[in-house]
């Protein structure tokens, strides 16, 4: 999905990147928490969180997510558009909550990791089991 477009369906205001909203990004992966971020996110993926400072510009980094958007009307501090900048990572901030913009890019057909892999694992690759 083009970034563009993940723009218009959230209705983002732009931070960072205006000139590389034609990039894609190939799954989604929604979450607050950086440590799950880095254990079950791909990379040229968009990252969806409320986590606004610096930390969730270097998980991605690290990840090799192409973008993030902000969501719940939260905006990211400056040390973090800074390395955004330096990164060349992409910035977009939505006043949706979290479930709702997921929802969105879901039924736009954007997928997320665990649909790319067969099963699910936990960090260390073991099987996880459903308890349903």
């Amino acid at each position: 999905m083009r970034l563009e477009t993940v723009r218009q369906i959230l209705d983002c205001r732009v931070l960072v990147g205006d000139d590389r909203l034609d990039g894609e990004v190939s799954l989604g992966c929604g979450a607050d928490l950086m440590s799950d971020v880095l254990a079950f996110i791909k990379p040229n993926a968009l990252l969806l969180t409320g986590l606004s400072n610096v930390q969730s510009v270097r998980t991605a980094d690290i990840a090799g997510a192409r973008a993030i958007v902000y969501v719940r009307g939260k905006l990211p501090d400056k040390e973090a558009i800074e390395l955004a900048k330096e990164t060349g990572i992409v910035l977009l901030a939505t006043r949706f909550l979290m479930f709702e913009a997921c929802g969105k890019l879901y039924a736009h057909g954007l997928r997320g990791g665990s649909e790319l892999q067969e099963g699910f694992s936990d960090v260390g690759g073991a099987p996880l089991r459903s308890t349903v």
